[in-house]
């Protein structure tokens, strides 16, 4: 096994129904076996460019294209069977129902012999650190734990070219560490050529050897790590790429209003087909004004509760409330619910449902009964302090990654809950957008919402949260 080589030449990509180039006009040549970090602001066109490596843009229904694009010497489309691919959605590459199954699909889809296939899937599997066997229903698993079977299936195929989009940014420090080793090994032994686009820029450091970095669709710098980070570093941080050694401040001590705004009550939860709760008997309250931040390993609970505290999972025991009504959240109908709770899915592209930006950030304030000016206004200011703007007319689905992140949280913003409930709420942010992600969250807190976050963004939880609750096994650790 080889690794692949690429080449672009005057490459670029116009996403259907978009005026701007997501790239334009890209020259980059890598070598094979080389391992490259690709950077740039959110928008910059950094998971077009991987997208365009995988072989995932093609046909004019989809875009349009200008230039080469090549993968070993032939289009990138014409070489996929070299390509592994990990997509920042880990849902939308699951395909099976049990863990090693989905590990196996891609394997078997390639012509594997039989008896190769399992010894793949086990080596995969605990490279990645996988803690369930082949059985586990992939329905049951957590978003980190899908994002370590995802990157195993694509391990498992032992691709020539390794496309790597924000791999560890749901995973848990530990389960990060596991996921960097897992693809370091597969790299020397394999000689893979490696593409990963990260912001936990420092993490990645000890595995690659060349940085590329985009902006908006232009090559800005290209080198080793020590030249980017040391000849490029201001302009770096003027574009909001995150360079290693950012320090952030923690949040100041301050008084939280006593008025309660959620109370869960003895709540547990299954997954269908799990053998034990997924939460186990878990009270808390919830303060106006307050942000508490939910934290713990991949597996543990932490967005089963927040489902809960959303009303948008049943627990088996206890209940949710808010002061308002003595019905369960989870009882209560969708009109009445957004009254009193925001939710940011962990997975944006989950809660869009309107063909533009601007349609999306109106819909929650119109259906509570604001005025069409008052929706408007709400809608204009969100989408200038989250850098939305230009893109108010897009189709949510074109975005990337971090704008739609961005989008998520203006849409549960817009009606002004008072409580919002948020998971990994600053994924795929660069630094520039996630301090603006933060002020605004800060204001929203300080104005009286409840906030609660499930985030392994340890900054971030230091600069916002008054309150962490860690949880381990589906309890609150002690």
């Amino acid at each position: 096994m080889t690794g692949a080589t690429l080449l672009a030449q005057g490459w670029g990509w116009r996403h259907a129904g978009r005026r701007a180039w997501a790239v334009g006009n890209l020259d980059l040549t890598v070598p094979a076996g080389q391992r490259l970090l690709l950077l740039g602001a959110s928008g910059s066109g950094k998971s077009t460019l991987l997208a365009g490596l995988g072989g995932l843009l093609h046909g004019q229904e989809s875009g349009q294209a200008a230039g080469e694009l090549l993968v070993d010497g032939v289009r990138a489309y014409d070489a996929r069977h070299r390509t592994g691919f990990l997509l920042q959605d880990p849902d939308s590459q699951l395909v099976m129902n049990r863990s090693g199954d989905d590990v196996a699909f891609g394997p078997e889809c390639h012509g594997v012999p039989a008896d190769q296939i399992w010894p793949r899937v086990d080596e995969a599997m605990e490279a990645v650190g996988f803690g369930y066997s082949r059985d586990r229903p992939t329905a049951a698993l957590s978003g980190g734990e899908k994002q370590r079977l995802a990157l195993a299936g694509q391990l498992a195929n032992r691709p020539g070219l390794l496309l790597l989009d924000e791999p560890t940014a749901n995973l848990d420090p530990d389960g990060g560490a596991l996921v960097r080793a897992a693809v370091a090994s597969a790299l020397a032994a394999t000689r893979a050529t490696l593409v990963v686009v990260e912001h936990r820029v420092e993490e990645w450091l000890p595995i690659i050897d060349r940085v590329v970095v985009l902006g908006f669709g232009e090559l800005v710098a290209d080198g080793e790590p020590d030249l980017i980070f040391g000849r490029y570093r201001a302009e770096l941080e003027r574009m909001g790429v995150w360079v290693p050694g950012t320090v952030v401040p923690p949040a100041a001590g301050r008084s939280v209003a006593p008025a309660t705004v959620l109370e869960a009550d003895g709540v547990s939860y299954r997954h269908r087909g799990a053998p034990a709760d997924a939460v186990r008997s878990t009270s808390l309250v919830l303060h106006a004004g307050e942000a508490l931040a939910v934290v713990g390993p991949n597996g543990s609970g932490k967005t089963t509760l927040a489902m809960m505290l959303a009303g948008l999972a049943t627990p088996r025991t206890g209940s949710v409330l808010a002061p308002d009504s003595d019905r369960p959240l989870h009882r209560r109908r969708p009109a009445s619910l957004v009254r009193a709770v925001g939710t940011v899915f962990q997975q944006p592209e989950h809660q869009f449902v309107r063909p533009t930006v601007r349609d999306e950030l109106v819909q929650a304030p119109r259906r509570l009964g604001w005025s069409a000016e008052r929706s408007a206004a709400r809608a204009d200011e969100l989408l200038d302090r989250l850098g939305l703007a230009a893109l108010a007319q897009a189709n949510p689905f074109t975005l990337s990654g971090g704008q739609q992140r961005r989008l998520s949280v203006a849409t549960a913003l817009s009606g002004a809950p008072p409580a919002l409930i948020l998971d990994e709420p600053t994924f795929g942010q660069d630094a520039r957008t996630w301090r603006e992600l933060l002020a605004l969250l800060q204001e929203v807190r300080d104005a009286g919402t409840a906030l609660v976050t499930v985030s392994h963004d340890r900054p971030f939880v230091t600069a916002l949260a008054d309150r962490v609750l860690p949880m381990a096994d589906g309890t609150v650790a002690a």
